[in-house]
């Protein structure tokens, strides 16, 4: 059965995130990419130039997805604390929900790979702690409490990195969203 334009290049990808799910943690070269697919790698270059582009491909859906729940979260939420507390949240439950997507975000996927790669995860965690940041100069303003903003946004960051990093780490086995609750408490009051 012939692939509608596009469903070749989706099936690439989601076959691709599947292979990063594996917690062996193996390189994946498009030999065995294409071995997976039961096509050929010129068939594999046909969608995408190089591999750097799949890894592309991936942190785009990641970009795509991640961005459009926080754009939900900041403008149906007015308040701050809520605001940051939920970004943590979907950011948390995204990786315990896209396994092969961690390694991505973590740079566990990328080693070896081309340099702009990361680059571009490293833009999406400043464009990350700047949202968080905002919601939290929010928070300032609505609780009249000194928030420091830019530290926090920080530290949050950092934690969910953390959570990630020790989610792919244990083999998928420490879920991000464990004692997530009482975590968030902790920092910096983050009630809900």
């Amino acid at each position: 059965m012939a692939l509608k334009p596009g469903e070749r290049k989706q099936q690439i990808l989601e076959t691709l995130a599947k292979m990063l799910e594996s917690p062996k943690r193996e390189k994946i070269t498009t030999a065995s990419l294409a071995a997976r697919l039961e096509v050929s790698e010129a068939a594999l270059y046909r969608h995408f130039p190089s591999k750097a582009r799949m890894f592309d491909g991936l942190i785009e859906f990641i970009e795509q997805t991640l961005f459009g729940l926080i754009n939900k979260i900041t403008t149906e939420e007015t308040e701050g604390l809520r605001q940051a507390r939920r970004i943590v949240t979907i950011l948390l439950l995204f990786a315990e929900k896209n396994h092969g997507m961690t390694r991505v975000l973590i740079g566990d996927a990328l080693v070896n790979e081309d340099e702009s790669l990361q680059t571009r995860i490293n833009q999406l965690f400043d464009r990350i702690e700047s949202t968080l940041k905002q919601s939290l100069r929010i928070a300032e303003t609505q609780t009249g409490r000194k928030l420091d903003p830019e530290s926090q946004a920080n530290l949050l960051l950092c934690f969910v990195i953390g959570r990630w990093h020790q989610f792919a780490k244990s083999g998928y086995k420490r879920k991000p969203m464990e004692f997530v609750q009482q975590q968030l408490t902790l920092l910096y009051g983050l009630e809900e």
